[in-house]
Order: structure tokens, then C-alpha cells, then sequence
């Protein structure tokens, strides 16, 4: 679980951080949520980051 977690988030990061690097590129993996518009765009990136660091936080130690 924590290794899901973990991608999650730096998914969820990356998609936060990349409308801001360059805001005139269409990229085609964040393409389908733009479709349902800005405002559930940014809440779709903002639970997929949230929910990683809550799977990544719940893990618990591995060993």
C-alpha cells in the first residue's frame, strides 16, 4: 500500500506543478481531466495527491 501511495502522490504532485512549468503545453495525460472543466480539474489533481499521501502515510513501517 505504501508503494501506491507513493506513486499517487508524485503523480498527483507532478499534475499539480505541471500547469504551472508551462501553462501553454496540452499534455495528453492530463488532457482527460480538463474535460469536466477547470474547477474539477484541479479538485481530481488535488484528491489524487491527497489520496497518495494518505495510503503513503497509512502504509506503516515495511520489516
Amino acid at each position: 500500500m505504501k508503494e501506491l501511495g507513493l506513486f499517487l502522490l508524485l503523480v498527483g504532485l507532478v499534475a499539480l506543478a505541471l500547469p504551472f512549468i508551462n501553462p501553454n503545453v496540452q499534455y495528453v495525460f492530463l488532457q482527460w481531466i480538463n474535460n469536466w472543466g477547470p474547477n474539477a480539474a484541479w479538485a481530481i489533481r488535488g484528491g489524487i495527491a491527497l489520496l497518495g499521501l494518505v495510503l503513503w502515510r497509512a502504509g506503516g513501517r515495511r520489516g
